[in-house]
């Protein structure tokens, strides 16, 4: 037995898009462990897609704005499969079709629509999926590595990924009452993936980043998604409703002295 012990291991997961998304590669570890995985996809575009990555799994399709496909969904799901040993909730959706604009002129409809994709939808799907949850499950989400930073360019997503650092913390107590399964969060830094590339100003946000981290290197998905995987482990039977951060030590050094030193020298 492997030390993650993820044989004969089954994960639903979500938000597979392309080799880009962190979802990807937490599926293209957990079967290089030789766990089973099965997916779920926003649309018939992307099941294709995912469907030449993963071309012997199950794949669902549920847009997780619609609480009848997520019912549909779960009738469909039990159909295939009778139990899983985690969930993963990869989903993030924010319209930044009007541009870059202040915080306080968020507009409300974009608002609630990216806290019901990016938030509720995880309560959701832990509701339907309750009891095909092993009663020692783990489910992970994504979430960012500081929403308290005002990073002008993510504006509205930040509050609303604390929503969902607080929605983990209520979904453990609430599962507790009937299980053991556990909710946990990965808080990457700046990433690259194809989701931050339709952000304002991401990439110079993201090339900061690389000068603030320690090592001068950006954070690569790849560990953010090993961090994932962990978590999803029995190894982490330990850790619930946590927000691991995974930011490579970006948090410790925003005094660096060669960034200090070209602010206020202008070079």
């Amino acid at each position: 037995m492997s030390f993650l012990q993820f044989e004969q291991k089954r994960f639903l997961i979500f938000g597979v898009a392309n080799k880009k998304s962190v979802a990807w590669h937490i599926a293209k570890f957990l079967r290089e462990e030789n766990a089973e995985t099965a997916f779920v996809v926003r649309d018939e575009k992307t099941r294709e897609q995912v469907m030449k990555l993963f071309p012997d799994s199950e794949i669902f399709i549920c847009d997780v704005e619609n609480d009848e496909q997520i019912a549909q969904l779960r009738a469909d799901v039990e159909q295939r499969f009778d139990r899983f040993d985690g969930l993963v909730h990869s989903i993030a959706f924010a319209d930044y079709g009007d541009g870059l604009r202040p915080f306080h002129e968020t507009n409300k409809k974009a608002f609630l629509q990216a806290m019901d994709i990016s938030c509720f939808s995880l309560i959701a799907i832990s509701r339907a999926f309750a009891d095909l949850l092993d009663r020692n499950a783990s489910v992970v989400t994504i979430s960012i590595s500081t929403t308290t930073m005002a990073s002008e360019n993510y504006g509205y997503m930040a509050p609303i990924k604390a929503a969902l650092d607080s929605a983990i913390v209520f979904l453990a107590k609430s599962f507790s009452n009937f299980s053991n399964v556990r909710f946990n969060a990965v808080a990457p830094s700046l990433l690259k993936t194809s989701a931050s590339a339709g952000i304002p100003g991401y990439l110079d946000s993201y090339l900061f980043a690389e000068q603030v981290i320690p090592r001068k290197s950006a954070l690569t998905t790849e560990e953010a998604a090993a961090a994932a995987v962990f978590l999803l482990s029995p190894r982490s039977s330990g850790i619930n409703a946590q927000k691991i951060i995974v930011d490579a030590g970006m948090s410790i050094n925003y005094f660096d002295k060669t960034i200090i030193q070209k602010t206020v020298n202008g070079k």
